[in-house]
């Protein structure tokens, strides 16, 4: 039985109350949806919300109510009465105490089925926009995949996943899902390369190992180190592998290749986290971005230079555009390792993005891969301002590429494409490719 709230909002269920549901969808951050009918205050019966995390449409369970929200109720599964004929063992024994995947107990094609069914509905309810939405297409690798994750560190808290090997409570690990946020200790991530498990394993005995009282406190909570220290009260750290090797220093130099092309940057600095998707995806997005009458090419969040240097094979120039300085200094020397000489990279800043960008506009395209908040609105009144062909729009974080869809066809472009990808299996995570072309009005 989990803790209670002292400040239990009551409205519709008391506090663990058990009830027997339905569930009828998969919500987006994925938990399924069931809803049930309730009696107001004002004697008006209405449909209410509960989300129940680990439930797969179609199944009956028993579940207990957590907590009710203003327009929602949460709950946990006690019983599974009816389970989903796709459902699945999952391969780690933290599934449901870990935070970090949510969809280990569904088959993967039904978690491809259903990443193409939650594009289609943030479509219409975000962008309130009907589009064919093309099948999430499947990654590759489905466990061991990851090339980076960011462990945290975490002493004096107690947990029934404490480190029982060394006798300590500190635990390395993922935050936990749920509304109680702690550390849970990870020996092993099954969604994690394997070279990355080696590390995790030699890190854990390096820190481990070390008594409370020798540890020399750093001086901020969030800072990376190299395996060789003690970090400080719940610190982040970094393991990273790349095909020379794996880093533990932000710092490091890391090398991956994609297709043809060979790619250097630091440890700590952005780059995909599935290689075994990336020859396809990249691929896709050229196949979207190129055309017989578009010689040129923007990368507007060119990073290290991921797509600008991938497809730079299907045109005639191309042109990075970075706010990082020392992104853009990688990018003009993995240009220069791969002999790209038609590919040039500028720093540019939040104002004035476009500003050395000599292409005309009509023969480009411009591909963004912005972070997960999204573009701001400065920089889509520039993209529009600069008015390209094509736009190709990547988003790791669908609901706020549907807020920058509105926008964009305000300003006049048209939905072309809509391809979710899937880079991040047995989670609720998604990538979205989706093209955009200049709506050019039909001749009377």
């Amino acid at each position: 039985m989990p803790r209670p709230i002292r400040q239990f909002n009551s409205f519709p269920f008391s506090q663990f109350e058990e009830l027997t549901l339905e569930i009828e969808s998969l919500a987006n951050q994925g938990a399924g949806v069931a809803r049930v009918e309730i009696q107001t205050a004002e004697g008006e019966t209405r449909r209410w919300v509960v989300f129940v995390p680990f439930s797969i449409p179609g199944e009956r369970i028993r579940c207990r109510i957590l907590r009710n929200d203003k327009n929602c109720s949460h709950a946990e599964i006690i019983e599974i009465l009816e389970p989903s004929p796709q459902r699945v063992s999952p391969k780690c024994p933290l599934f449901t105490d870990c935070g970090g995947c949510q969809y280990q107990h569904m088959d993967y094609e039904l978690q491809l089925e259903w990443k193409t069914r939650q594009t289609q509905e943030l479509l219409a309810r975000l962008a309130g926009i009907k589009h064919e939405v093309n099948p999430c297409a499947p990654s590759p690798s489905q466990w061991a995949y990851r090339s980076k994750i960011t462990p945290h560190l975490a002493s004096g808290q107690s947990s029934k996943q404490s480190c029982q090997q060394t006798g300590t409570t500190s635990r390395i690990g993922f935050l936990s899902g749920g509304f109680q946020r702690q550390v849970v200790d990870v020996p092993h991530c099954p969604i994690a390369k394997d070279e990355v498990n080696t590390t995790l394993t030699k890190l854990r005995k390096t820190l481990l190992s070390q008594k409370q009282h020798q540890v020399h406190k750093q001086p901020t909570r969030h800072t990376r180190t190299r395996h060789s220290r003690r970090p400080s009260k719940e610190e982040s750290l970094l393991i990273r592998t790349g095909v020379n090797g794996t880093q533990t220093d932000p710092s490091a130099l890391l090398q991956e290749r994609v297709r043809d092309v060979q790619f250097a940057f630091r440890a700590g600095d952005f780059f995909q986290t599935n290689p075994s998707i990336l020859p396809e995806f990249v691929q896709y997005v050229g196949e979207l971005a190129k055309g017989s009458d578009i010689p040129y090419l923007v990368d507007a969040y060119c990073g290290s230079g991921l797509f600008a240097l991938t497809l730079a094979q299907y045109f005639q120039s191309v042109h990075g555009v970075e706010i990082v300085e020392s992104a853009v200094q990688w990018a003009r020397q993995n240009a220069k390792t791969n002999g790209i000489e038609h590919a040039k990279f500028s720093l540019g800043s939040a104002e004035s993005i476009f500003s050395k960008v000599s292409f005309p506009p009509d023969q480009t395209s411009v591909v963004i891969d912005p972070p997960r908040k999204g573009s701001d609105e400065a920089f889509l009144h520039q993209l529009c301002a600069f008015q390209p062909k094509k736009i190709v729009y990547i988003s790791c974080h669908p609901a706020t590429q549907m807020r920058d869809l509105r926008y964009l066809i305000k300003e006049g472009y048209a939905l072309r494409v809509v391809q979710p990808f899937d880079l991040f299996p047995q989670t609720k995570h998604l990538e979205c490719v989706m093209l955009l072309e200049k709506n050019v009005p039909e001749s009377l």
